[in-house]
């Protein structure tokens, strides 16, 4: 035993196997071991504490930047409440008088016209505007030799005067704009209107309709303005505008500076003209109220916000369906447009059956209201009636696809 201790350090393996029975009392490697596991659980221990410290430092930093959750950005919109229920404009306002003599002639409302299908858009809108008695005179684009005689008497039957205008091509020879927008720049002409002493227009698509009087905008003070456009993507609404409604002052000088530019600017060329204008004034651009332009994917993405907004609403933007088109973007014949409006009315879930009934029944209004002007332009009219009377300039007398038939 005495030389067991005295060599222990040195023959502790030897200990094991001479003196095993002894193990309990003094076996240094148990000992050692025990010292290890020992630490070992500290360690441990002492590591998940700082883990645990970490995680609660990183939570209550993230409570105390209000981080939003994963997924698109929250927005109010999204989230719409009808807490204010003043007027969109005090009527009260002195600037909002246009029948001031000094005044007329000085303001427009503008369409345009670039294929036959969207003829009896045209004339509907018209109806529209005559309904709620704007005060600004109608003129509506087209581009000569694109448009047949009876699309034209057609779309120009509620009111509406044609006013030819040259094609602006879309710049890179067109190339990635999408074939629907293809003569969409020919809008820009819409800022050369000076020249014929119009001071404010304002601007609308052929797939619109008017439900409210919204001459004060010929009286806003700025140069441009629209409203923020709105997606059914993550991209949602946003601060880009739509261009189907559009208000801007008329300066020849502005529009020469659009053209000299459209070629150099870089934008997303399959988005047109609406793209160009977002590069072009994006910083200057007022955005208007939602009220100005009611497009339909608002009711789709955001319920709340489209009912609560329906009081002020001015104008509705039949973006996300065409009653007056079929199914490829083109004609439907005259006779046929009641039916196609009750299969488009059940697009989309039905979600904008209520809408396209309205743009029905506008329709309806407008066939019955100018029926007479209708008819002639059907069986009466002749070709050459409309031919815009310059050198050179011919209008072409067949469409692809009869309106009458």
């Amino acid at each position: 035993m005495p030389s067991f201790a005295k060599h222990m350090r040195g023959l502790s393996r030897i200990v094991e196997l001479k003196h095993h029975k002894y193990d309990v009392l003094i076996a240094v490697p148990i000992t050692s071991t025990y010292k290890k596991t020992y630490n070992l659980r500290h360690v441990v221990l002492f590591a998940g504490l700082i883990a645990l410290a970490i995680a609660n430092f990183v939570v209550l930093v993230k409570a105390f930047r209000r981080e939003p959750p994963p997924g698109p950005p929250y927005n109010p919109l999204d989230h719409y409440q009808f807490l204010n229920r003043n007027p969109l404009i005090d009527s009260a306002a002195p600037s909002l008088s246009l029948t001031t003599p000094q005044h007329e002639g000085e303001y427009a409302v503008v369409t345009a016209l670039y294929t036959d299908a969207f003829a009896p858009a045209v004339a509907t809108l018209g109806h529209s505007l005559q309904k709620v008695q704007t005060s600004a005179k109608l003129l509506m684009f087209y581009i000569p030799g694109q448009i047949s005689p009876s699309a034209l008497c057609l779309a120009t039957s509620s009111g509406f005067t044609p006013r030819p205008m040259r094609r602006i091509p879309p710049p890179n020879d067109g190339k990635d704009v999408h074939e629907h927008f293809l003569d969409q720049f020919t809008k820009l002409g819409v800022w050369t209107l000076d020249q014929e002493g119009i001071k404010s227009v304002v601007y609308l698509d052929a797939d619109t309709l008017v439900s409210k009087n919204f001459d004060e905008l010929f009286t806003l003070p700025f140069n441009f303005g629209a409203v923020p456009d709105v997606y059914l993507d993550d991209k949602a609404f946003t601060l880009g505008f739509n261009a189907g409604v559009l208000f801007l002052r008329t300066s020849t000088k502005t529009f020469d500076n659009m053209i000299a530019k459209l070629e150099m600017a870089k934008f997303p060329h399959w988005e047109a003209e609406q793209s160009y204008l977002n590069h072009f004034f994006g910083a200057e651009a007022v955005r208007l109220p939602y009220a100005y332009n009611g497009n339909l994917a608002i009711k789709r993405r955001a319920r709340k916000l489209w009912n609560g907004t329906q009081m002020n609403r001015r104008i509705i933007h039949f973006t996300l369906v065409k009653p007056f088109l079929n199914e490829t973007y083109g004609v439907v014949p005259f006779d046929e447009l009641e039916e196609r409006i009750e299969e488009v009315a059940e697009h989309w879930d039905g979600d904008f059956r209520e809408e396209v009934w309205w743009w029905g029944d506008m329709f309806q209004e407008m066939k019955n209201t100018y029926g007479e002007r209708i008819r002639y332009c059907r069986t009466e009219m002749d070709p050459d009636e409309y031919l815009w009377k310059r050198p050179n300039v011919t209008i072409a007398t067949t469409s692809v696809r009869g309106w009458w038939h």
